[in-house]
């Protein structure tokens, strides 16, 4: 209750990528000094999950866009988060579209951002989660580092930059997955296309030093290039499918037409993208059958909403735009829910 009354009256008021940063600041902050710690969930044994070679404490997880640069891993791991999915990273260091790029959608409890992979670049991250790992070795979530293409980098030479970026980033990652999926860099959709597609987590693979390579899905593929990239998952013997990445959908919103008009182009994550994100992931379950491992995000808010996605077949399920709107105690309670 606090933090919604907090939100209303101050984060609504604030430029929504500067209140990001603010939360983050805060989030960080409270972690030096200790106080994330009291909300930091025991590991009781009840809901952990084991996926593709790794123990995740409980099944609820931060996706990829809110730790950009892995500066507040172990905080947002206190916070309750089983794992944390950092970045996306780009093997060059790149600022992201021009602002503002980030957009609410209050009465859809929903984002709509065309950030534009904005981090500080594979090398500047690896040496970062490498001094994490060396000061905190035992007090870490299950971390998975996301990457994608360099926006200076053509399509044509996807395949290179994914590689180099794995190269850096599989030494200080629990998994990488690969994004082909965000609609906020030219081409990069193109890439989803499994004779793309199929080169670039083949590099990825040789560079992952036998760590989990997972690849994340848009929600608007069509159902048979879904079904394609479950067949190419398989057949390469990827860890994992994420599935969904932002919809370029703007139907059925009850936001104002001219609101989102004036947002403009970019992702719309958040609730309004629940239906085909749990659509997408009942269709790569019956093609997968537990095969595969399927992390489901999208439109998760509830602890029940993430019951529902693991009893369709979700290994793991991610939320992001649900922690804006909940506030910092949110994957707590559902993972604490979960738990009972």
């Amino acid at each position: 209750m606090l933090y919604r009354l907090i939100f209303k009256l101050f984060f609504t008021r604030v430029d929504a990528e500067a209140a990001h940063h603010l939360g983050m600041f805060a989030i960080r902050l409270a972690g030096a000094l200790g106080i994330t710690k009291f909300a930091k969930l025991k590991p009781s044994g009840k809901g952990a999950v084991q996926a593709f070679g790794l123990h995740f404490d409980a099944p609820f997880g931060l996706a990829a866009g809110f730790d950009k640069n892995a500066v507040a891993i172990r905080a947002l791991g206190e916070l309750g988060f089983s794992h944390i999915e950092v970045g996306t990273v780009t093997a060059l260091p790149q600022p992201g579209n021009e602002k503002p790029r980030l957009f609410r959608l209050i009465p859809d409890r929903a984002l709509i951002n065309r950030m534009g992979f904005n981090n500080d670049g594979a090398q500047l991250v690896a040496k970062r989660l490498e001094t994490l790992r060396s000061n905190h070795p035992n007090r870490l979530p299950v971390i998975g580092v996301n990457i994608g293409k360099s926006r200076a980098v053509a399509v044509e030479e996807a395949e290179a930059d994914y590689r180099a970026s794995a190269r850096l980033l599989a030494p200080v990652a629990d998994y990488i997955a690969v994004n082909v999926s965000s609609p906020n860099t030219p081409g990069l959709r193109s890439l989803q296309d499994v004779d793309a597609l199929r080169p670039i987590l083949n590099a990825v693979l040789d560079e992952a030093l036998g760590k989990p390579v997972l690849v994340k899905i848009a929600p608007d593929l069509a159902d048979e290039d879904i079904l394609a990239v479950a067949d190419l998952a398989r057949e390469i013997n990827l860890a994992g499918v994420i599935a969904t990445n932002t919809t370029i959908s703007r139907e059925d919103l009850k936001t104002s037409k001219a609101a989102v008009e004036a947002a403009g182009a970019g992702g719309l994550s958040g609730a309004p993208l629940k239906a085909r994100s749990l659509e997408v992931l009942r269709i790569l379950h019956a093609r997968l059958n537990g095969r595969v491992a399927i992390i489901s995000v999208g439109g998760v808010e509830t602890a029940d909403e993430v019951r529902e996605r693991l009893l369709n077949g979700a290994t793991l399920v991610q939320g992001y735009t649900g922690f804006i709107y909940q506030g910092p105690g949110w994957a707590r309670k559902i993972n604490r829910t979960l738990s009972r």
